[in-house]
This record gives structure tokens, sequence and C-alpha cells, in this order.
């Protein structure tokens, strides 16, 4: 199946963050209830670069947000043995961490404390394919095997991927003002200019909207992670009701009488855009 256009129509909602008043959530209905779920793994992820399709989206050097999370990362790199980690040796020998110079421009002009090494191709901390602990990211695998979050072990910029959190400060006419947190989907655009150029990213295909649960089940830890738990609470009672909004919508097109000409009636699909992400649509159909 094709993947989709990036512009399409979305529904979004808004509300006061319940932990703080002096904040305002903005979720993306659309991304949030769409069935997006990560192909790595199932052997059905072709990854982002067409020379390296074992890697999914680790061909990049995963680029830490700040002190805190290179810490909680290092942390664990310390305590991973050569069975969980495949590039062990020289990721401990010659070093896993590549530190950014000032002046460093390839963090958007404001460069963290560095970004994971890339070694072969990959990531430093991807596991090959024939490794006995099995392919896949070594921090991701031990929080798995220690019964943890994956949030706690990866860097910021991995597990959150594909959620985007934005901050923005939002003057009102009055003179007030609050911070705007945005959450939606980490598209082709967020990688920069260079995410035009990916050989296939997932967000937008067809074959990656097969999920059980919606996004807003599925990567509950990341976005309490990301929002704290009451905003979260809130969050998900609006992914709930948009997607009871679209099953009515659904059901009563389906149901609809016959027109005086004798045509059943459409199925709303001009509507659906805008209720349901493109993708999980085409793979419904």
């Amino acid at each position: 199946m094709t993947a989709t256009p990036l512009d399409a129509p979305r529904a979004w909602a808004e509300f006061t963050d319940p932990a703080e008043p002096a904040q305002r959530v903005r979720v993306d209905l659309t991304w949030l209830t769409s069935r997006w779920q990560c192909l790595y793994g199932a052997g059905a992820c072709p990854g982002i670069d067409a020379g390296e399709p074992d890697a999914g989206c680790c061909t990049l050097g995963a680029h830490f947000t700040d002190a805190d999370d290179l810490a909680r990362v290092r942390a664990v790199v310390e305590s991973l043995g050569p069975d969980e980690w495949q590039l062990r040796d020289p990721g401990l020998e010659e070093g896993w961490l590549v530190e950014h110079e000032p002046g460093d421009e390839d963090t958007g002009g404001t460069p963290g404390p560095g970004a994971t090494r890339v070694l072969d191709g990959a990531c430093i901390f991807l596991n090959r394919p024939g490794f006995p602990a099995g392919a896949g990211c070594a921090l991701h695998q031990h929080a798995v095997a220690e019964g943890l979050e994956p949030l706690t072990t990866k860097p910021d910029v991995c597990w959150q991927l594909p959620v985007r959190r934005t901050y923005r400060d939002v003057e009102e006419m009055d003179g007030s003002s609050y911070l705007e947190i945005t959450i939606t989907e980490y598209d082709r655009r967020a990688w920069g200019p260079g995410g035009h150029d990916l050989d296939w990213y997932c967000t937008n295909e067809p074959v990656a909207h097969t999920g059980v649960e919606p996004v807003y089940v599925s990567l509950q830890a990341e976005l309490v992670e990301l929002i704290g738990p009451q905003a979260y609470a809130v969050l998900a009672q609006l992914c709930a009701d948009h997607l009871a909004a679209v099953d009515a919508l659904l059901t009563s097109r389906r149901g609809a009488p016959s027109s005086p000409a004798g045509r059943a009636q459409p199925e709303g699909r001009a509507l659906l855009p805008l209720l349901m992400h493109p993708a999980t649509a085409a793979a419904r159909r």
C-alpha cells in the first residue's frame, strides 16, 4: 500500500493541565487514536536506510537531549554484559559516545552532550541478526529482561519516537500567557530536511497501522512520562470519546437509508481523514 499524505486534515483537542494550570496540552487525536505499531522485530520493517534493512531506524546515532538523559543511559551501559550487548568490547574500548564540540549544528544549532556512536552502519547498541540474545537495541532488551519500561534505559529521542512533544509560549490578548505542550506524530518532517530522503518511514505507512490497540493505549507509559499521569488521564478520555464518535459515525453511515434515487447514502469518506488517521483508514480498507 502507498504511503498516505503528511498534510491530511487532523482533529485536535486542548485542555488545561490538571497538574499545572499555567500549562495547556494540545493533543493530536487523529494520531493518538491511530493503530500505528512498531514493526521492528516482526520482520516487516525495511528500515529507514535500504542499505541497512535490519537496523530499523537505528542507522543514526541517538542524540542525547541533556546531561540527565546521558547520565541515565550511561548507568545502564555500565551494567550491560557481553551476553546482552554484541558490540560491548569496541564500545568500551573505543568509546560508545560521540561528544559534540561547541558550534556543532547537527542537532539544530543547540548541541546536547553528544550522541551514540555509529559502528558498521548503525548505532553501536544495536545487536545484529544472529546475536544469541536476538537482534535489536541492547538497551531496550535489557529493560525487557529486567521487567522495566524501555523508557528508563534508552535515550529520550529513542523511546519518544514516534511521538513528538513540542513547547510554545502563548500570549493572550488580555496580557496573560501560558505554556502550550503539543503531543503529535513524529513524521518525516520532524527529522529535519533529511527526513524526506529516508528510504522508508513508518508513521504514514498503512502496513504499520495494524496494531491491536490505539496509540494512546499502546504507548501509555511513554505518554505518561511526557505529560504526567493527570494530563494523560484527560488525554485518554478524549481519545476514547473520539473513537466512540467515529464508531457511531461509521455505524450510522452504514445503516443510512437509500436516497430517493435508490442509491445508498455515502459512507462519509470526505469526513474520515479528519477523524481517522489516513494510514489507519487505508489499512482497514
